[in-house]
């Protein structure tokens, strides 16, 4: 086993059970025994060497290669024993891992210049995927953001629908209001908004293949005069609305261009608006995005810190009136995402090759680990342009969301064998 990633294993790992099998096949034991046990396999000199210079960004790419595999136990359980050694904020502590990390740092800004063109090319290396490889995980309602569990045994179709009641409730939604969804994705939040309050509803998204969905589940469901989807940047928009939404989308605009985002929502937003802002962040201080998810995952994304957006805000003519912390929701989110693709496994491999099974597995669990061992966490931000807009307590947002549920237990069994059978339909063809 190579000799310097030998040291870095044994100076970082001083709790749980690691067993390293190196490519001349020795075996090293690592940890103090405890938890439960790992047993990792590097094939190869070359990825040896490329994990002891560079182990955020070669591991993963080992494992995707297929030149590190986990034999005993998963890469969930790998991650966690690393994580649960560095910290939250950590990094492994080799000297020269810690400069490696220290240039991505000094450079993030540059990573993050997402001018228009550029964004729509990032968009589409995720989001333009084969809407049926997306269909393999996520819930019915094409979710692709962070559920609200209100109870631990709620199925992933449950806490989503949750999360779409936990914001409308925070936005304080009305009958008949225009709403702005910022990031429409796959149409189910703007759709829900329109459905529930007969919304006259605009989502914007730089993604082909969501936007062809999300206009197709529109019509089939009957709610096109309501629900209007485009292709269209939000630095172009002019309208007015009475309510903004955006979930998801605030990781993929850069730190650089924060100011231009706030302030652009200041100025569509109505004088007695409210907006609510949903985005992964990070509970500890600015860092680099992962050099494993900048690369191959989310490139030109970047997880704020508060400390970097709400700075932003008070210069921009918006008011914060609420913040939440969503802390291990995304970690349960996570979890039922990763259980889906590995039952489907198989199918994402025809859709794909095996490279790109090991990469988005990766990616899951990686994920998954980072909001349960690190310091990623969600936050809604609610904004208002006075502070007079919404309640004095936050008790509204509790008594609306339980009416919002039993308006849902009485309408849903009428909506459910036509329109949503014909929009299933629809989504399934898309994909295809």
């Amino acid at each position: 086993m190579n000799i310097l990633l030998r040291r870095i294993v044994e100076r970082l790992v001083r709790t749980g059970n690691l067993k390293i099998t190196g490519p001349d096949g020795g075996h090293h034991q690592f940890g103090d025994g405890s938890g439960d046990p790992v047993h990792v396999v590097i094939r190869t000199k070359r990825a040896a060497r490329a994990i002891a210079l560079d182990p955020m960004l070669a591991l993963p790419e080992a494992f995707m290669d297929g030149e590190l595999d986990v034999v005993e136990g998963d890469i969930l359980g790998l991650l966690r024993i690393a994580y649960e050694n560095m910290g939250p904020h950590g990094t492994v502590e080799a000297a020269w891992t810690k400069a490696v990390e220290g240039m991505r740092r000094a450079f993030r800004r540059l990573y993050q210049l997402n001018t228009t063109g550029r964004s729509k090319r990032n968009v589409q290396r995720h989001y333009d995927l084969s809407g049926e490889m997306y269909k393999l995980f996520l819930d019915e309602d094409m979710q692709y953001s962070c559920a609200y569990f209100e109870r631990p045994d709620m199925t992933l179709e449950e806490a989503q629908l949750a999360k779409k009641r936990h914001i409308a409730a925070k936005l304080r939604m009305q009958p008949g209001q225009s709403v702005l969804d910022i990031g429409s994705g796959w149409g189910g939040l703007g759709l829900y908004l329109a459905r529930t309050f007969e919304a006259e509803v605009l989502g914007v998204t730089l993604s082909t293949e969501q936007h062809a969905v999300s206009t197709d589940r529109a019509r089939a469901e009957g709610l096109d005069n309501h629900a209007h989807f485009e292709i269209r940047d939000y630095r172009n928009l002019t309208e007015r609305f009475d309510r903004i939404v955006s979930v998801g989308m605030f990781e993929h605009v850069g730190v650089n261009h924060y100011r231009t985002y706030f302030e652009k929502c200041a100025q569509l937003l109505k004088p007695d608006g409210v907006m609510v802002l949903h985005s992964i962040g990070r509970s500890g201080p600015p860092c680099a995005t992962n050099a494993f998810i900048r690369k191959h995952i989310f490139p030109g994304g970047y997880i704020p810190a508060l400390s970097e957006v709400l700075p932003v805000i008070e210069k921009s003519g918006l008011m914060v009136a609420d913040i939440e912390i969503l802390r291990l929701h995304y970690a349960e989110t996570l979890k039922n995402w990763r259980a889906r693709f590995m039952a489907n496994r198989e199918r994402a491999k025809e859709i794909y090759d095996e490279r790109f099974c090991r990469m988005w597995e990766f990616y899951l669990a990686g994920s998954e680990a980072a909001f349960r061992w690190q310091d990623l966490m969600v936050f809604q931000i609610q904004l208002t342009r006075r502070n007079d807009i919404v309640p004095l307590t936050r008790d509204y947002i509790g008594k609306c969301e339980k009416t919002l549920a039993m308006h849902e237990a009485a309408h849903e069994p009428r909506a459910q064998p036509a329109r949503k059978q014909r929009a299933q339909k629809r989504i399934s063809e898309k994909g295809k």
